[in-house]
């Protein structure tokens, strides 16, 4: 017992450590703050109508009408019957967010280094260098949570997948299965891919290795258990993921229907997922790749606060502000000067892990080595997108689903990964006894050549190789002037000189570590703890610049992010049920008070994207009205805002006295520009085209309104045809009239149609998603599969245990 006590101590160690190490970079949270994430602020807004109706009826709803005229909320935190899965995962983040993603970040990598033999200390130093990757940091500070949870669990996948190449079938099958139940559960299904692409790598390394020593059979042993893992950890996830592949048919991310722009020309050939410029909008671009090892080596972000110092704070007063002024301008200086749109902070991983990594090149051998590299070399050129159009547009024509994702450059994910374990291996091979002094000092040499003289050559020749001229800056010329052009650049040069003498030092201190280290100056303890300060001292010191405690502040305010104005509480006097246009502000704000036509979200409904595209965006009354948007929000020059009653919207339902049939969703949506939409409704199912009478007594009104349940009451003296000013959805709502279910019909290419009989009838819009009911019983079967296969594999491993100490 003793034994075990002390092997398991230093991991309780650790353990303890990466809480503590958690919560003081987010110490804030231990005061009861938040962090306020621009991306979450926006959620927030576009989850508001759901959460409530959850708080006020403890029932889930899967539908919401706050955003884009409505949705489902399959991607806005929908909770699933049986998920246990995710009871796991947020027994797992018992820490404050967004210490828990950081914590996550550390152990998972402590596992995937002890996974591969890695001595405990050598697994920790990695798993800092992992964590506090600049890029990890940064997409928890402006909120891409989702992203930050799914990377957080890609080494925990590929510890079980190693683990099970390694002969520990049992423990490598479990983990495996549920580290990617845990990698489902976050929910991005972008990062997921991209850790297919790393295991696909990984995979082909272990082949080549199998084949060369002919062990083939317990290759394809290993993967055979994989694949059941694989197919466990997404029946786990099986309601998530069919509802996920279910919406994204009728999302942004699936086939139009029409062949038509909004302008009339006609679109490129139909594809099955997004534009090419539209996957390839942020392209890393070839320069930036030094950004890795030098942190601003392209100016940093969008927004850097360069001080009073700068260049640019003088020239700021000499634009007539004041000093104070000044000072609040240049905290959000433009330095940025690569070729993307917009980048929040350089995607560094650090000029010590960097040089580690060069250092493990000339050491490291076999199947590690190249699946490492191979991985690092992949994700850099895919990063590259546009700037590197053969081999993305090879992936986007013939590599299946790598068309359904946006901002190529995230895949950069994969070689945050892959460069620091294979830097840690370069000090493994260090410690070894199997390479002479003679080879590490020859390596040592080689890799300080590169590193230093990468960094030397840069702040010597700089202004013969860069100009430090943005993509922006002639706009800035002809606003500010000359001048203030001259101290952008200015300050960029500044920027990228200190920068390149920081990571300069740190090369020299790091080689002058690994050299007194084999002058026998120093033992393995004082290099890794020399080493774990250095990797500290340069991320925290990057990531400090971006994501600090100023990006905390009360809970209320992040739980309550927007405040209504007169003019919300203006229209929230109306209690019927209806639609707000904001032409004021963008984003989720007017989510969060109204049914909205606005929203935030990556993945809308397709139709109604196409019409906002089409017809909103341009301000089209008739189509607004068939929307239902009884007021919109305009800029006023005294109040900042002001509301527009709309007193001709068509309501929530109406009678139509034509329902004519066109041949192609084209002329359908093309219809709808001068269409008397209150009583002609256009349609491309010829079943239902027909004339029909409205008498002036008949009526169609709402007797109760839910997000996933409509009541109306429909009166009428004749069979009619009802419009309803609702999203069109296929998959989960289902129309009963008293009681009996009922066809629903696509009518103005976006809305929901219904034929109704004479009289006086209870007509109901229901939200069921089948896919929901079908998702939790398979999660609920894999669920009690998988507790099952964890206690056989608990008993066959004590078992065999019990066998092996006879």
């Amino acid at each position: 017992m003793q034994v075990s006590f002390k092997k398991i101590l230093p991991h309780v160690l650790v353990f303890v450590g990466f809480i503590i190490l958690s919560l003081a970079y987010f110490s804030p949270v231990l005061q009861g703050k938040q962090i306020l994430q621009s991306d979450i602020v926006h959620y927030e807004g576009m989850a508001k109508q759901h959460k409530t109706f959850k708080a006020e009826t403890g029932e889930e709803t899967y539908w919401t009408n706050s955003g884009f005229a409505g949705m489902p909320t399959y991607q806005l935190g929908a909770k699933y019957p049986h998920n246990y899965i995710k009871q796991l995962d947020l027994a797992l983040r018992f820490l404050p967010r967004p210490a828990d993603y950081l914590f996550l970040y550390f152990i998972g990598f402590y596992i995937l280094l002890l996974s591969l033999k890695v001595d405990f200390k050598l697994a920790a130093l990695g798993a800092l260098a992992f964590g506090f990757s600049t890029y990890l940091i940064i997409i928890i500070g402006v909120g891409h949570n989702s992203k930050a949870h799914a990377i957080a669990y890609f080494p925990l996948v590929l510890s079980g997948i190693i683990l099970t190449f390694r002969r520990k079938y049992i423990l490598g099958f479990i983990i495996t299965a549920l580290a990617l139940g845990l990698e489902l559960v976050s929910n991005h299904y972008q990062m997921t891919y991209y850790l297919m692409l790393l295991v696909v790598v990984l995979g082909i390394a272990y082949l080549v290795d199998a084949y060369r020593k002919k062990l083939l059979p317990h290759y394809f042993k290993s993967v055979g258990l994989l694949i059941v893992a694989v197919i466990i950890a997404v029946g786990l996830n099986a309601t998530g993921i069919l509802a996920t592949q279910e919406y994204v048919k009728e999302s942004t991310r699936g086939p139009s229907e029409l062949s038509i722009n909004p302008d009339g020309s006609k679109k490129e050939a139909a594809s099955s997922g997004l534009s090419r410029d539209y996957i390839t909008e942020y392209s890393y671009g070839k320069l930036e790749t030094f950004n890795l090892f030098i942190p601003r080596f392209m100016g940093g972000g969008m927004g850097e606060d360069v001080g009073k110092d700068s260049n640019l704070y003088q020239a700021y007063l000499q634009l007539g502000a004041s000093p104070l002024q000044a000072k609040e301008e240049v905290k959000r200086a433009p330095m940025y000067w690569g070729d993307q749109p917009i980048v929040e902070a350089p995607a560094y991983v650090g000029a010590v892990v960097i040089f580690l990594f060069v250092f493990a090149l000339f050491l490291v051998k076999g199947r590690l080595k190249w699946w490492l590299v191979g991985g690092t070399v992949l994700s850099l050129l895919l990063s590259y997108g546009k700037n590197l159009g053969f081999l993305t547009d090879f992936f986007i024509d013939y590599v299946p689903l790598y068309n359904k994702f946006r901002a190529v450059s995230s895949i950069q994910v994969i070689l945050e990964l892959c460069i620091p374990v294979l830097g840690i291996f370069g000090l493994v091979k260090l410690f070894d006894r199997f390479n002479s002094d003679e080879e590490k000092l020859k390596a040592l040499k080689y890799s300080v050549g590169i590193t230093a003289g990468i960094a030397l050559l840069f702040l010597v020749f700089k202004s013969v190789f860069f100009d430090f001229i943005g993509l922006r800056d002639q706009l800035y010329r002809e606003n500010y002037g000359l001048d203030f052009a001259r101290a952008l650049v200015d300050d960029r040069k500044a920027l990228f000189t200190s920068d390149t003498l920081r990571t300069l030092i740190l090369v020299l201190l790091s080689a002058g570590t690994i050299y007194f280290f084999l002058k026998n100056k120093l033992n393995e303890t004082k290099v890794i703890l020399l080493f774990a300060a250095l990797i500290v001292f340069d991320l925290v010191g990057v990531d400090r610049r971006y994501v600090n405690t100023d990006n905390f502040v009360s809970a209320s305010k992040v739980e309550q992010p927007y405040q209504a104005t007169q003019v919300d509480m203006e229209i929230l006097k109306d209690k019927s049920h209806y639609r707000v246009f904001d032409l004021t502000s963008g984003g989720a704000r007017a989510s969060f008070f109204h049914n909205s036509l606005t929203g935030y979200h990556a993945a809308k409904l397709k139709r109604y994207n196409e019409l906002f595209d089409f017809y909103i965006s341009q301000n089209n009354i008739n189509v607004l009205n068939m929307l239902n948007t009884k007021y919109i929000i305009v800029p006023d020059e005294q109040e900042g805002k002001a509301v527009y009653p709309n007193e001709d919207a068509n309501g929530n339902a109406w009678f139509v006295k034509q329902v004519a049939a066109v041949a192609s969703p084209d002329e359908e949506i093309m219809a709808l520009k001068d269409l008397d939409n209150k009583n002609k409704a256009v349609t491309t199912e010829q079943a239902i085209a027909g004339t029909f009478t409205v008498d002036s007594l008949a009526t169609i009104s709402v007797v109760d309104y839910k997000p996933n349940v409509i009541t109306y009451e429909s009166k009428n003296l004749k069979e009619g045809f009802a419009v309803f000013s609702e999203m069109y959805y296929k998959e989960g709502w289902n129309a009963y009239i008293d009681g009996e279910i009922q066809p629903i019909h696509k009518v103005n290419y976006t809305l929901r149609g219904l034929k109704t009989p004479k009289g006086r009838h209870i007509i109901e819009f229901k939200f069921e998603p089948k896919v929901v009911q079908t998702g939790s019983r398979i999660a609920l079967a894999s669920s009690i599969i998988m507790m099952l296969l964890i206690l056989a594999g608990v008993f066959f491993s004590v078992k065999n245990r019990k066998k092996l100490s006879e």
